[in-house]
């Protein structure tokens, strides 16, 4: 392997694992590297790009982006393992190009995509000869595990694709999971804090029972974590990928139907002027517990001088103001929902009456 070879850094996990609070953590510490981002996340605005932006000119000086190139690059196609050739394999090109600027790469992938596409990606020649995998990172949700779930509140998806004929060929969940393990250099288990050692050391094991003895497993709390523990593992994982197969592999082998579990998501975009934040969470609570909703995430204006972070995952909402509104910003509240056979206007009728008299 190369010395002089750009490291990219893997990241995957499902929609809500913690995958973005990670990385923003990972970013803060970047110490003077120069790190460019891709963001592959479904959805029709992307909300993880835009506080990795945040991160980078806010928090993180040090990765201040040289003239107008923000180093942060987005797949808006919403899954890696569709778009390699068509969307992947030209941004890494474009950071091959800027190869003297660049000290390391870290890729987010969506919740739904496959590691092993991408990896195999690193073996073109374009990109082989100038990058390496660093390591795939593998993020799972440590309460849902816990529950005996993969993801959380996703049990209502599960159960859905087993019950739809037209599904038989569409990856389950687990084998998802199973998928994004298999190409793992490394897992770590979030949200460690909201379990006690003995649920701890139950979850950490079950995941070890599923890993090869190589492939360690890191506990985090609020995606908390010595960069230095995520990077420079020196994986070099492309080396490896063509040896593990994987249920997509046995899908194709079998002569199966392509289809993606993220081709039964919808997504829509809603926006309003400045809203009661209270009132915007009852709101949410109500439409999550009466419509397939999987994720809620964006920003809300709250009338205050600073920017609100909303983030729901099943009927969990979490919210935090992350930086000031500034001069150039637009002030208004978007949300981005994704879910299942979602009725747009219904979804804006009701939110909207979570606005306030001024917005």
């Amino acid at each position: 392997m190369q010395l002089d070879k750009i490291p990219a850094t893997v990241v995957t996990g499902f929609l809500g694992s913690g995958k973005t609070t990670l990385l923003t953590n990972l970013l803060k510490q970047a110490g003077g590297k120069r790190i460019a981002v891709i963001v592959n996340e479904f959805g029709e605005m992307d909300v993880d790009s835009e506080l990795l932006r945040s991160c980078a000119f806010e928090g993180c000086e040090e990765n201040a982006p040289r003239g107008d190139d923000s180093g942060i690059y987005e797949l808006a196609n919403g899954c890696i393992c569709c778009t390699v050739e068509e969307e992947f394999l030209p941004v890494m090109q474009k950071l091959v190009a800027r190869r003297d600027e660049i000290d390391h790469i870290v890729i987010e992938t969506s919740g739904l995509a496959l590691p092993k596409p991408l990896v195999q990606a690193f073996n073109w020649p374009d990109i082989k000869q100038f990058c390496t995998v660093d390591a795939v990172i593998t993020v799972v949700d440590g309460p849902a595990l816990a529950a005996g779930r993969v993801a959380h509140d996703h049990d209502q998806v599960e159960s859905q694709r087993l019950a739809d004929g037209s599904l038989d060929h569409n990856p389950t969940l687990q084998e998802l999971l199973d998928d994004q393990l298999a190409a793992a250099d490394l897992v770590v288990i979030t949200k460690a804090d909201l379990l006690d050692d003995v649920v701890k050391a139950s979850v950490e094991q079950r995941v070890r029972d599923r890993l090869p003895p190589s492939v360690k497993t890191l506990l985090v709390e609020d995606g908390r974590v010595d960069a230095a523990v995520l990077m420079g593992l020196n994986a070099a994982s492309e080396e490896r990928i063509e040896a593990i197969h994987t249920h997509h592999d046995h899908h194709h082998d079998h002569g199966h139907d392509h289809h993606h579990a993220h081709d039964d998501f919808d997504s829509c975009v809603l926006e309003f002027g400045s809203v009661d934040s209270d009132a915007l969470t009852a709101t949410l609570k109500e439409l999550i517990a009466e419509h397939v909703i999987y994720r809620v995430k964006g920003f809300v204006d709250t009338g205050k001088p600073m920017r609100q972070v909303v983030h729901a995952v099943g009927d969990r909402i979490t919210s935090h103001f992350d930086r000031l509104w500034q001069d150039n910003d637009v002030r208004r509240t978007r949300l981005v929902v994704i879910g299942q056979h979602l009725d747009e206007s219904l979804l804006h009728t009701a939110l909207a009456r979570s606005e306030t008299q001024d917005a």
